[in-house]
Protein backbone atom coordinates (compact mmCIF):
# COMPACT_ATOMS: atom_id res chain seq x y z
CA UNK A 1 0.00 0.00 0.00
CA UNK A 2 1.45 3.54 -0.65
CA UNK A 3 0.61 6.08 1.08
CA UNK A 4 2.12 10.00 0.60
CA UNK A 5 4.57 12.63 2.91
CA UNK A 6 4.56 15.93 2.64
CA UNK A 7 7.23 18.05 3.81
CA UNK A 8 7.51 21.76 3.93
CA UNK A 9 9.71 23.42 1.81
CA UNK A 10 8.96 27.60 1.90
CA UNK A 11 7.23 29.33 4.60
CA UNK A 12 3.84 31.11 3.88
CA UNK A 13 5.10 34.37 2.63
CA UNK A 14 3.26 35.70 -0.32
CA UNK A 15 -0.13 37.26 1.09
CA UNK A 16 -1.75 36.61 -2.29
CA UNK A 17 -1.04 32.63 -2.29
CA UNK A 18 -1.96 32.83 1.45
CA UNK A 19 -5.47 34.68 0.66
CA UNK A 20 -6.05 32.19 -1.62
CA UNK A 21 -4.91 28.75 0.15
CA UNK A 22 -7.50 30.24 2.77
CA UNK A 23 -10.49 31.47 0.95
CA UNK A 24 -11.21 27.88 -1.24
CA UNK A 25 -11.95 25.84 2.20
CA UNK A 26 -14.08 29.18 3.17
CA UNK A 27 -16.19 29.31 -0.02
CA UNK A 28 -16.52 25.29 0.48
CA UNK A 29 -18.20 25.81 3.69
CA UNK A 30 -20.04 28.84 2.39
CA UNK A 31 -21.25 26.32 -0.30
CA UNK A 32 -22.14 23.51 1.74
CA UNK A 33 -23.66 25.62 4.23
CA UNK A 34 -26.76 26.34 1.30
CA UNK A 35 -29.65 24.15 2.71
CA UNK A 36 -29.94 21.01 0.62
CA UNK A 37 -33.43 21.53 -0.60
CA UNK A 38 -32.82 25.58 -2.40
CA UNK A 39 -29.17 23.57 -3.91
CA UNK A 40 -31.62 20.86 -5.15
CA UNK A 41 -33.84 23.58 -7.40
CA UNK A 42 -30.04 24.49 -9.39
CA UNK A 43 -29.09 20.59 -10.10
CA UNK A 44 -26.99 20.20 -6.55
CA UNK A 45 -23.87 21.22 -4.91
CA UNK A 46 -21.72 20.84 -8.01
CA UNK A 47 -24.18 23.21 -10.31
CA UNK A 48 -24.00 25.95 -7.85
CA UNK A 49 -22.08 28.47 -10.23
CA UNK A 50 -20.32 31.27 -8.40
CA UNK A 51 -22.53 33.74 -9.73
CA UNK A 52 -25.57 32.37 -8.43
CA UNK A 53 -23.85 31.58 -4.42
CA UNK A 54 -24.89 34.99 -3.48
CA UNK A 55 -28.05 34.66 -4.65
CA UNK A 56 -28.45 31.08 -2.64
CA UNK A 57 -26.80 32.00 0.51
CA UNK A 58 -28.61 33.19 3.63
CA UNK A 59 -26.16 34.23 5.99
CA UNK A 60 -26.31 32.53 9.57
CA UNK A 61 -24.84 32.74 13.42
CA UNK A 62 -23.27 29.62 12.69
CA UNK A 63 -21.73 30.17 8.99
CA UNK A 64 -18.08 31.35 10.69
CA UNK A 65 -17.44 28.31 12.59
CA UNK A 66 -18.67 25.69 9.83
CA UNK A 67 -16.23 27.56 7.81
CA UNK A 68 -13.05 27.46 10.61
CA UNK A 69 -13.98 23.94 10.81
CA UNK A 70 -13.52 23.62 7.05
CA UNK A 71 -10.33 25.68 7.03
CA UNK A 72 -8.73 23.83 10.02
CA UNK A 73 -9.11 20.81 8.41
CA UNK A 74 -7.98 21.78 4.97
CA UNK A 75 -4.96 23.39 6.38
CA UNK A 76 -3.77 20.47 8.44
CA UNK A 77 -4.16 18.00 5.16
CA UNK A 78 -2.39 20.60 3.57
CA UNK A 79 0.46 21.06 5.64
CA UNK A 80 -0.08 24.49 7.21
CA UNK A 81 2.68 24.50 9.84
CA UNK A 82 0.79 27.60 11.41
CA UNK A 83 -2.05 24.58 12.11
CA UNK A 84 0.21 21.44 12.28
CA UNK A 85 2.71 22.46 14.69
CA UNK A 86 0.32 23.10 17.39
CA UNK A 87 -2.27 19.86 16.49
CA UNK A 88 1.32 17.78 16.65
CA UNK A 89 1.93 19.35 20.38
CA UNK A 90 -1.91 18.34 21.07
CA UNK A 91 -1.90 15.20 20.08
CA UNK A 92 1.56 14.46 22.30
CA UNK A 93 0.03 15.60 25.44
CA UNK A 94 -2.95 12.77 24.17
CA UNK A 95 -0.28 10.17 23.83
CA UNK A 96 -1.07 9.54 20.53
CA UNK A 97 1.96 8.62 18.58
CA UNK A 98 2.61 9.17 15.06
CA UNK A 99 4.97 11.15 12.18
CA UNK A 100 2.18 11.68 9.40
CA UNK A 101 -0.64 13.70 10.81
CA UNK A 102 -4.08 13.91 9.22
CA UNK A 103 -6.87 15.33 9.14
CA UNK A 104 -10.76 13.35 8.79
CA UNK A 105 -13.63 15.22 9.20
CA UNK A 106 -16.66 14.06 10.96
CA UNK A 107 -19.25 16.17 12.65
CA UNK A 108 -22.50 14.73 12.08
CA UNK A 109 -24.34 18.21 11.96
CA UNK A 110 -23.45 18.01 8.47
CA UNK A 111 -26.15 16.56 6.01
CA UNK A 112 -25.04 13.64 4.16
CA UNK A 113 -23.31 12.09 7.28
CA UNK A 114 -24.32 8.65 6.08
CA UNK A 115 -21.53 9.56 2.80
CA UNK A 116 -19.24 10.62 6.01
CA UNK A 117 -19.42 7.46 7.71
CA UNK A 118 -19.48 5.73 4.72
CA UNK A 119 -16.11 7.26 3.45
CA UNK A 120 -14.54 6.68 7.04
CA UNK A 121 -15.21 2.74 7.09
CA UNK A 122 -13.30 3.13 4.00
CA UNK A 123 -10.42 4.53 4.87
CA UNK A 124 -10.27 3.29 8.88
CA UNK A 125 -9.02 -0.50 9.34
CA UNK A 126 -10.16 -2.64 11.80
CA UNK A 127 -7.39 -1.13 13.61
CA UNK A 128 -7.85 2.24 14.00
CA UNK A 129 -7.94 2.83 17.45
CA UNK A 130 -8.91 5.62 19.33
CA UNK A 131 -7.26 7.04 22.16
CA UNK A 132 -10.05 8.57 24.40
CA UNK A 133 -7.94 9.47 27.38
CA UNK A 134 -9.13 6.46 29.92
CA UNK A 135 -7.71 3.59 31.72
CA UNK A 136 -8.29 0.74 29.24
CA UNK A 137 -7.47 -0.67 26.02
CA UNK A 138 -8.40 2.19 23.03
CA UNK A 139 -11.24 1.68 21.20
CA UNK A 140 -12.03 0.40 17.71
CA UNK A 141 -12.95 3.37 16.41
CA UNK A 142 -14.57 1.84 12.72
CA UNK A 143 -16.92 -0.64 14.10
CA UNK A 144 -18.54 1.87 16.40
CA UNK A 145 -19.44 4.91 13.74
CA UNK A 146 -22.64 3.76 12.76
CA UNK A 147 -23.64 3.57 16.69
CA UNK A 148 -21.87 7.03 16.95
CA UNK A 149 -23.73 8.61 13.80
CA UNK A 150 -26.83 7.01 15.37
CA UNK A 151 -26.13 8.79 19.20
CA UNK A 152 -26.10 12.43 17.35
CA UNK A 153 -29.59 11.85 16.14
CA UNK A 154 -31.29 10.18 19.07
CA UNK A 155 -30.47 10.75 22.38
CA UNK A 156 -31.71 7.53 23.85
CA UNK A 157 -29.14 5.27 21.40
CA UNK A 158 -26.07 7.22 23.29
CA UNK A 159 -26.07 4.67 26.57
CA UNK A 160 -25.80 1.81 23.73
CA UNK A 161 -22.14 3.49 23.22
CA UNK A 162 -18.73 2.71 25.12
CA UNK A 163 -18.78 4.65 28.50
CA UNK A 164 -15.55 5.85 27.47
CA UNK A 165 -16.75 7.04 23.97
CA UNK A 166 -20.21 8.29 24.93
CA UNK A 167 -19.70 12.05 24.00
CA UNK A 168 -18.19 10.69 20.47
CA UNK A 169 -21.12 12.27 18.79
CA UNK A 170 -19.43 15.91 19.20
CA UNK A 171 -16.45 15.26 17.50
CA UNK A 172 -16.07 17.65 14.35
CA UNK A 173 -12.56 16.33 13.47
CA UNK A 174 -10.17 12.85 14.08
CA UNK A 175 -7.00 13.95 14.18
CA UNK A 176 -4.19 11.51 13.33
CA UNK A 177 -1.33 9.54 12.17
CA UNK A 178 -1.28 7.51 9.14
CA UNK A 179 1.57 5.60 10.02
CA UNK A 180 0.53 4.52 13.33
CA UNK A 181 -3.20 4.50 12.83
CA UNK A 182 -3.73 6.12 16.30
CA UNK A 183 -6.52 8.87 15.98
CA UNK A 184 -8.02 11.47 19.09
CA UNK A 185 -11.39 12.89 18.57
CA UNK A 186 -11.37 16.46 18.10
CA UNK A 187 -13.55 19.58 18.56
CA UNK A 188 -13.62 22.76 16.64
CA UNK A 189 -14.85 26.04 17.85
CA UNK A 190 -14.45 29.29 16.75
CA UNK A 191 -16.05 30.91 20.03
CA UNK A 192 -13.89 29.50 22.86
CA UNK A 193 -16.62 30.15 25.18
CA UNK A 194 -18.45 27.38 23.68
CA UNK A 195 -15.68 24.89 23.63
CA UNK A 196 -17.33 22.04 25.79
CA UNK A 197 -15.64 18.40 27.05
CA UNK A 198 -17.56 15.01 26.47
CA UNK A 199 -16.21 11.47 27.03
CA UNK A 200 -14.29 10.37 24.47
CA UNK A 201 -13.29 13.76 22.75
CA UNK A 202 -9.75 14.69 23.34
CA UNK A 203 -8.48 17.65 21.65
CA UNK A 204 -10.32 21.61 21.32
CA UNK A 205 -9.28 23.94 18.50
CA UNK A 206 -9.92 27.55 18.91
CA UNK A 207 -8.89 30.84 18.43
CA UNK A 208 -6.44 32.47 20.74
CA UNK A 209 -8.18 34.37 23.78
CA UNK A 210 -7.12 37.77 24.89
CA UNK A 211 -6.06 37.37 27.98
CA UNK A 212 -5.66 33.43 27.97
CA UNK A 213 -2.60 31.55 27.72
CA UNK A 214 -1.81 30.92 24.03
CA UNK A 215 -0.08 27.54 25.15
CA UNK A 216 -1.16 24.04 23.98
CA UNK A 217 -2.38 22.77 27.75
CA UNK A 218 -4.62 20.02 29.39
CA UNK A 219 -8.00 21.77 31.12
CA UNK A 220 -8.61 19.11 33.38
CA UNK A 221 -12.11 20.39 34.14
CA UNK A 222 -12.69 19.92 30.53
CA UNK A 223 -10.58 16.68 30.17
CA UNK A 224 -9.30 18.48 26.80
CA UNK A 225 -5.89 19.37 25.07
CA UNK A 226 -7.09 22.92 24.53
CA UNK A 227 -5.08 23.61 20.81
CA UNK A 228 -5.33 27.48 20.48
CA UNK A 229 -4.58 28.76 17.27
CA UNK A 230 -2.52 32.15 17.28
CA UNK A 231 -3.79 35.19 15.65
CA UNK A 232 -1.16 38.28 14.94
CA UNK A 233 0.26 37.38 11.86
CA UNK A 234 -0.71 33.62 12.35
CA UNK A 235 -3.37 31.35 10.66
CA UNK A 236 -6.37 33.21 12.21
CA UNK A 237 -5.50 36.81 11.31
CA UNK A 238 -5.72 34.99 7.75
CA UNK A 239 -8.72 33.22 8.36
CA UNK A 240 -10.67 36.05 9.47
CA UNK A 241 -9.24 38.24 6.50
CA UNK A 242 -10.08 35.28 3.98
CA UNK A 243 -13.67 35.03 6.08
CA UNK A 244 -14.30 39.21 5.54
CA UNK A 245 -13.27 38.73 1.66
CA UNK A 246 -15.78 36.12 0.98
CA UNK A 247 -18.38 38.13 2.71
CA UNK A 248 -17.73 41.17 0.79
CA UNK A 249 -17.60 39.19 -2.35
CA UNK A 250 -20.50 38.03 -1.94
CA UNK A 251 -22.39 40.94 -0.67
CA UNK A 252 -21.20 42.94 -3.84
CA UNK A 253 -22.96 40.08 -6.18
CA UNK A 254 -19.78 37.67 -6.82
CA UNK A 255 -18.32 41.04 -8.23
CA UNK A 256 -15.29 42.69 -6.96
CA UNK A 257 -16.08 45.03 -3.72
CA UNK A 258 -15.34 48.11 -3.60
CA UNK A 259 -12.26 49.47 -2.28
CA UNK A 260 -13.65 50.82 0.97
CA UNK A 261 -15.27 47.55 1.54
CA UNK A 262 -11.82 45.55 0.39
CA UNK A 263 -8.82 47.94 1.24
CA UNK A 264 -6.32 45.95 0.39
CA UNK A 265 -4.81 45.26 -2.46
CA UNK A 266 -4.08 41.20 -1.97
CA UNK A 267 -7.48 41.24 -1.01
CA UNK A 268 -9.02 43.05 -4.24
CA UNK A 269 -6.16 40.55 -6.08
CA UNK A 270 -8.48 37.71 -4.94
CA UNK A 271 -11.78 39.12 -5.63
CA UNK A 272 -10.62 39.65 -8.86
CA UNK A 273 -9.76 36.33 -9.20
CA UNK A 274 -12.92 35.06 -8.55
CA UNK A 275 -15.15 37.33 -9.97
CA UNK A 276 -13.63 36.36 -13.16
CA UNK A 277 -14.09 33.04 -12.56
CA UNK A 278 -18.10 33.73 -11.74
CA UNK A 279 -19.56 31.54 -14.70
CA UNK A 280 -18.32 28.77 -13.96
CA UNK A 281 -19.27 26.02 -10.51
CA UNK A 282 -18.00 26.96 -7.32
CA UNK A 283 -16.38 23.16 -6.87
CA UNK A 284 -14.90 23.82 -9.78
CA UNK A 285 -13.20 27.15 -9.04
CA UNK A 286 -11.90 25.67 -5.84
CA UNK A 287 -9.80 23.30 -7.45
CA UNK A 288 -8.95 25.76 -10.07
CA UNK A 289 -7.76 27.93 -7.13
CA UNK A 290 -5.48 24.74 -6.05
CA UNK A 291 -2.32 25.76 -7.86
CA UNK A 292 -2.75 29.42 -6.54
CA UNK A 293 -2.10 28.52 -3.21
CA UNK A 294 1.56 28.76 -3.05
CA UNK A 295 2.20 25.33 -4.55
CA UNK A 296 5.61 25.00 -3.60
CA UNK A 297 4.96 24.79 -0.28
CA UNK A 298 4.74 21.04 0.15
CA UNK A 299 6.95 18.08 -1.28
CA UNK A 300 5.20 15.40 -1.24
CA UNK A 301 6.90 11.71 -1.54
CA UNK A 302 5.24 8.50 -2.40
CA UNK A 303 6.10 5.50 -0.75
CA UNK A 304 5.09 2.04 0.31
CA UNK A 305 3.28 1.63 3.97
CA UNK A 306 0.62 -0.91 5.57
CA UNK A 307 -1.22 1.32 7.23
CA UNK A 308 -3.55 3.67 4.84
CA UNK A 309 -2.70 7.48 4.82
CA UNK A 310 -4.63 10.64 4.30
CA UNK A 311 -3.69 12.41 1.84
CA UNK A 312 -3.59 15.98 1.61
CA UNK A 313 -4.75 15.30 -2.59
CA UNK A 314 -7.29 16.54 -4.46
CA UNK A 315 -9.01 13.10 -4.61
CA UNK A 316 -8.26 12.28 -1.00
CA UNK A 317 -8.74 15.66 0.88
CA UNK A 318 -12.11 16.34 -0.89
CA UNK A 319 -13.17 13.08 0.00
CA UNK A 320 -13.57 13.80 3.47
CA UNK A 321 -16.05 16.61 2.89
CA UNK A 322 -19.61 16.28 3.12
CA UNK A 323 -22.14 19.02 2.34
CA UNK A 324 -23.69 21.08 5.68
CA UNK A 325 -26.59 22.74 6.94
CA UNK A 326 -27.57 24.97 9.14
Amino acid sequence: MRVQQEQQLNPVEDEVLALTAVVRPILKGTLYALKADVVAEVGGYENVKVKMLPRLYRAGDGDCGICFEYAVHEGMNQGDPRILERIQDAAKLCNVPGSMPQSLLFGLEKTGSQQLIDTAGQVLTDESSLLSGTRGRPVKLRKHLTTIAGAFRNRRTRPALPHSIRGLWKADLFVGFADTDRWAATTVKINPNQLEGAAGLRIGIVPTKQGRSDAVRKDDDKNLVICPLHHDEDFMQMFYEGWRLVQAFLDADANVPREVSLPSPAEREVARILAQRREFPVLEVIEALRPFSQPELLKTEDRNADALSLTGSTQQTDMFLAPLSR
